[in-house]
C-alpha cells in the first residue's frame, strides 16, 4: 500500500468516530498525477447526491505530459462504496454535526482508495485539551527513557 497523500489537518479539526475506505473514478492524467504525489485534500469534503458520495474540493494537479489539456484540477470526483455502507453513512450525516473528511489517498494493489473518515468538528478548547494531552504524553515518554538511562 502506497501512501499518496494525507489530510493532517482533518484529524487536528475534527474528532474521528469511524473510517470508511472508498475507491475513487478517476481519469488517466489524475492517476498519473497521483502518482506523482500531485494531490492536495486540504479544504476537501464529501457529499452525498443523488444516493452517489462525490468527492468535493480535492486539488489534483493537471499531468505535465498529458495530451488535449488533461483534466480539470478542482472537479467533483465520485467515490465508490457499496450501497448499503452508503445508506448508512448518509444516515449518520443527517445526524447534526458530523460530515465525511477525506483523510488520505492511497494505491492499494494498484487502485487508487480515500479513507474517510466521519467526524465532529472540534471546538477551540477540545484542540486545547488535545494538545496538552499530546504534550503530557511526550513529557511523560520522556521521563521513562531519562529514568531508563539512570
Amino acid at each position: 500500500m502506497k501512501v499518496v497523500t494525507t489530510n493532517r489537518r482533518a484529524r487536528h479539526d475534527h474528532e474521528i468516530l469511524e473510517t470508511f475506505e472508498a475507491g475513487i473514478v478517476l481519469v488517466g492524467s489524475e492517476v498519473k498525477s497521483l502518482r506523482d504525489g500531485q494531490v492536495n485534500l486540504k479544504d476537501s469534503y464529501v457529499t452525498v447526491r443523488g444516493g452517489e458520495l462525490w468527492l468535493v474540493g480535492c486539488h489534483i494537479a493537471p499531468y505535465a505530459f498529458s495530451r488535449l489539456g488533461g483534466h480539470e484540477p478542482e472537479r467533483d470526483r465520485k467515490l465508490l462504496l457499496h450501497r448499503r455502507e452508503i445508506d448508512r453513512v448518509s444516515a449518520k450525516l443527517a445526524e447534526k454535526g458530523l460530515t465525511l473528511i477525506p483523510l488520505r489517498i492511497y494505491f492499494k494493489d494498484g487502485k487508487a482508495k480515500a479513507e474517510l473518515g466521519l467526524g465532529r468538528g472540534k471546538r477551540a478548547y477540545d484542540k486545547r485539551q488535545s494538545l496538552k494531552a499530546k504534550e503530557q504524553k511526550r513529557e511523560m515518554d520522556r521521563a521513562l527513557r531519562h529514568r531508563g538511562r539512570q
